[in-house]
């Protein structure tokens, strides 16, 4: 194999991979109600900041026509800030031999269209299973929106219910919620009918259960060992997290001598944007390029907005054991 067709494997892996993720993201975003988006609008820098007003409800009052005038007190107009992150991730260096593929007298293109499809979904996986470790966290940070029955009962549609009664007459903004294979399951076990598949791709499966849309995917944040073992489902409302960059994606082949044989290898560089609604990453605690730990630090997102019922939603938590 010469270097100039080297040349065609590095036009075509970019192509592929983009197109792949862009065409799964479509299929996420429509199929999960919103609740997670994935974007490939991207931002400079580290953080994307967005400034909003804190509402005004306080400056509500009641007045009484015939009581003596007296002062009022002031509101203040505050403008607050919502930042998002940017996670930085890598692929392989992954290794091979090109005469592998002559040897089988493959085009070269069968290769490539392979690799890029893998590393598609492990981009798309890594993207999910950061957003569900960063709502994780954040939500179960905060008390009102968290249901946590694990001292005494196991996942139940009363738990997951409980956890959605949180947003109270709101309740109807979450758009989906977030669950692993095992607790989908025993659900269907409790005979609730969940036929209606929306969306596959790899391991991740969107289903609808009872008028939501139900995300299926073995992130490991769904899962918490210790006493008790916690199995957990979050409520998400739509825009819950949000997941933007998507394509910025960079890859590089090399093939080299030195070896019996010429060795090609492939690797690939990603980052992404993540953010809450009604939530700040917190830039100084969490700082820059974050690590999975740090995404999963419930204490470096803020909650800024007022009301539990303006932000990315509940969770639910319970005994996996029970």
């Amino acid at each position: 194999m010469s270097l100039s067709q080297m040349k065609v494997f590095n036009d075509y892996v970019m192509p592929s991979t983009i197109e792949l993720v862009a065409q799964e993201v479509d299929k996420f975003n429509a199929a999960s109600g919103g609740a997670i988006t994935l974007s490939t609008d991207g931002f400079t820098g580290d953080f994307a900041r967005e400034s909003f007003f804190q509402t005004l409800a306080a400056a509500q009052r009641r007045v009484d026509r015939y009581a003596a005038q007296a002062s009022a007190s002031a509101t203040d107009l505050v403008e607050l800030q919502n930042s998002m992150v940017k996670v930085a991730g890598g692929f392989g260096p992954v290794r091979y031999e090109p005469s592998q593929m002559t040897w089988l007298q493959r085009p070269t293109q069968q290769g490539i269209a392979a690799a890029s499809e893998a590393f598609a979904k492990i981009l798309m996986q890594d993207q999910l299973n950061s957003a569900v470790a960063s709502a994780v966290a954040a939500i179960e940070n905060t008390a009102a929106a968290t249901n946590d029955v694990s001292a005494s009962a196991g996942m139940s549609y009363t738990a997951i219910n409980g956890a959605n009664a949180l947003f109270g007459d709101a309740s109807s903004l979450i758009a989906a919620n977030v669950m692993d294979g095992a607790c989908y399951h025993s659900l269907v076990d409790e005979n609730i009918a969940n036929s209606g598949r929306l969306f596959q791709y790899g391991n991740i499966l969107i289903v609808d259960i009872l008028g939501k849309a139900v995300i299926v995917t073995d992130a490991p944040a769904l899962r918490e060992s210790g006493t008790p073992n916690k199995v957990k489902v979050l409520g998400l409302a739509q825009g819950g997290a949000m997941v933007n960059n998507t394509s910025d994606v960079i890859s590089n082949i090399e093939t080299s001598n030195g070896q019996t044989r010429i060795e090609t290898t492939m690797q690939v560089d990603y980052t992404f944007g993540l953010g809450l609604k009604g939530y700040t990453w917190d830039e100084t605690n969490g700082g820059k390029s974050p690590t999975d730990a740090e995404l999963a630090t419930g204490s470096n997102w803020d909650k800024t907005a007022t009301s539990v019922k303006h932000t990315a939603g509940v969770i639910a938590v319970a005994d996996a054991d029970q």
